[in-house]
């Protein structure tokens, strides 16, 4: 198999799947800033920035334009026509940092995005420049109102002691991790403080998408971590980026602002729930039986096939019925799948494609189609399509065999709003053209 190299993650506005005029808030520690000035430098203008937390005065020269309001209970911000590049708006200065916003003035901001159209990007937690932190009882002051939370950490802190050194409040980390104090971070107990309510979860909105940002992933060893970290995290998470937003040598003396002007961020890898959707609706007329249950070492193919499917860690698995949807059910008794009934199965595969879509979350990343009469296909070949499309978020993903595309394929999301419009026999194979096959 092969993912070529044409193809690359765009930055963060696409990794982080966001509209135009995103509501998003920044938490957790290890590059919060940093995210937020190189995603609002990825739209055209206007940008509004802001804060509900302290802001470090350098910080301030990341915006094109800074509005201070002296006044929280009297905020007159300039009229939206003279917003320009990325504005950021705080409150009072004082002599080390910059006030955040309360909700009142918060609202007038987002009243001036809502104005605009422009998105609004809130950081909404500090960490004195630690790489990891736990939150404290008063923390993160996220708004209600944000469509996107993005909790980032930097992978920097792992290996190193568990010390006010390296982490923001350490004793909280440690009892949220169960690790011991002083002693070095492990990848585990970092997974348990992000997937932990009190922790990297807190104060999230219920209905608000959640996306873990692995930041600081400066070495081939920490981007395994990150792999293996993600995989963990996608549990509590609708995503998880691993990045290099602002790499530097440890020799390297400049200020985070000059390097951000002269050294690009890196994007390695976004994991997102991948489903898998079985076509199992044809009638096998050329056999004059169901195809799909006959035996295969032991057990009907479909079984066999929707098996794999979640050995492979795909969720969820949707098997998609026709001609023979009562027994193909009942052949997949006690296994964790979905099942969608496609009533106009005799039209050809494209209904059966366009009713596998039509049943995914809204959270899915992307979906592997499977055939349902090919049991020989791998988990390791599932597994390796979902990798390719974490590091690539390439539209469509197919392995080669012998110089020839195969079964089965990965659309990204981007795809299924062509895929609903299928029609006939071709199936997916239609798409080709506008997405060629990675």
């Amino acid at each position: 198999m092969t993912t070529g190299n044409n193809w690359m993650i765009a930055g963060l506005k696409s990794a982080l799947r966001l509209g135009d005029a995103p509501r998003l808030a920044f938490v957790g520690a290890g590059g919060k800033t940093t995210a937020l000035f190189r995603l609002a430098r990825e739209y055209p203008t206007p940008v509004i920035a802001t804060a509900t937390t302290h802001l470090e005065l350098w910080q301030a020269r990341l915006a094109d334009a800074h509005y201070a309001c002296t006044d929280l209970s009297d905020c007159r911000w300039p009229a939206a026509p003279r917003l320009r590049g990325v504005s950021l708006f705080t409150g009072r200065p004082g002599n080390r940092s910059l006030a955040g916003l309360d909700y009142a003035a918060i609202r007038q901001t987002l009243h001036l995005a809502d104005e605009r159209q422009a998105p609004l990007l809130i950081e909404a937690d500090g960490a004195r420049r630690h790489p990891l932190k736990a939150p404290a009882a008063h923390e993160p002051p996220i708004p209600k109102f944000v469509d996107t939370v993005v909790v980032t950490v930097g992978l920097s802190g792992l290996g190193h002691a568990l010390t006010a050194d390296w982490v923001h409040r350490p004793d909280i980390f440690a009892a949220l991790a169960g690790a011991p104090p002083g002693k070095p971070i492990h990848p585990d107990a970092l997974r348990r403080v992000l997937r932990h309510p009190s922790g990297g979860l807190k104060n999230i909105p219920g209905s608000t998408r959640r996306v873990a940002l692995l930041n600081q992933v400066d070495t081939p060893e920490l981007l395994l971590q990150a792999r293996r970290l993600a995989r963990g995290l996608l549990k509590n998470y609708h995503a998880v980026v691993s990045a290099s937003l602002c790499r530097r040598d440890p020799l390297d003396t400049r200020d985070n602002l000059t390097v951000m002007e002269t050294q690009p961020a890196e994007i390695y890898s976004v994991y997102e729930p991948i489903a898998g959707i079985i076509l199992a609706a044809g009638a096998s007329a050329r056999m004059g039986r169901p195809k799909l249950l006959l035996p295969w070492q032991g057990e009907p193919l479909i079984r066999h096939t929707a098996r794999t499917a979640l050995e492979a860690g795909l969720f969820p698995v949707i098997v998609v019925t026709g001609a023979y949807g009562a027994e193909v059910e009942a052949a997949l008794t006690g296994l964790e799948v979905q099942i969608a009934a496609n009533p106009e199965w005799e039209t050809g595969q494209g209904s059966s494609v366009r009713a596998g879509v039509a049943a995914l979350p809204s959270e899915t990343g992307a979906a592997i189609f499977l055939l349902g009469d090919q049991p020989q296909i791998p988990a390791s070949l599932l597994q390796a399509l979902a990798e390719a499309h974490a590091q690539s978020q390439a539209p469509v993903i197919a392995p080669l065999i012998d110089g020839q595309r195969g079964n089965p394929v990965l659309f990204d999301r981007a795809v299924f709003p062509d895929l609903l419009l299928l029609r006939g026999d071709a199936g997916a194979r239609q798409v080709f053209s506008r997405y060629p096959p990675q």
